[in-house]
């Protein structure tokens, strides 16, 4: 699995408050469990999908937001040194399209995102 391609690279800096306007991306039946602040915005697992959002340019004008349905999961990966709030905890998720690696900043309980993930796959 490790020659697969890495499309993209994200860091999760803290546990935020689901954004209001998420509310609009999401489809019936779909709801927001939980939500993180990134560098350049925010990142929102669903109980269907992870949808990121992505401010582009100086202004953040301009708006990506990638959405990854847990369906297309083919495994995924924790990694920390072993303390309870590590400092270099990593989520490795691979998909049909290829790996994307999530960084974790010091303070986010990577337990609960395992739980996360889990809920939605397993």
């Amino acid at each position: 699995m490790s020659g697969m391609p890495q499309l993209l690279q994200w860091t999760f800096i803290s546990e935020c408050p689901v954004p209001d306007d998420v509310n609009a991306l999401l489809v019936d039946g779909e709801r927001a469990v939980a939500a993180y602040k990134t560098i350049r915005d925010s990142a929102v697992f669903t109980n269907k999908r992870l949808i990121v959002r992505d401010a582009q340019g100086l202004t953040g004008k301009k708006v990506e937001i990638y959405s990854l349905p847990y369906e297309s999961i083919h495994m995924w990966s924790t990694e920390n040194a072993g303390s309870f709030l590590d400092m270099n905890a990593e989520v490795e998720l691979w998909t049909k399209a290829g790996a994307i690696k999530i960084n974790l900043r010091k303070g986010i309980d990577i337990r609960k995102l395992d739980r996360l993930i889990a809920e939605a796959l397993l």
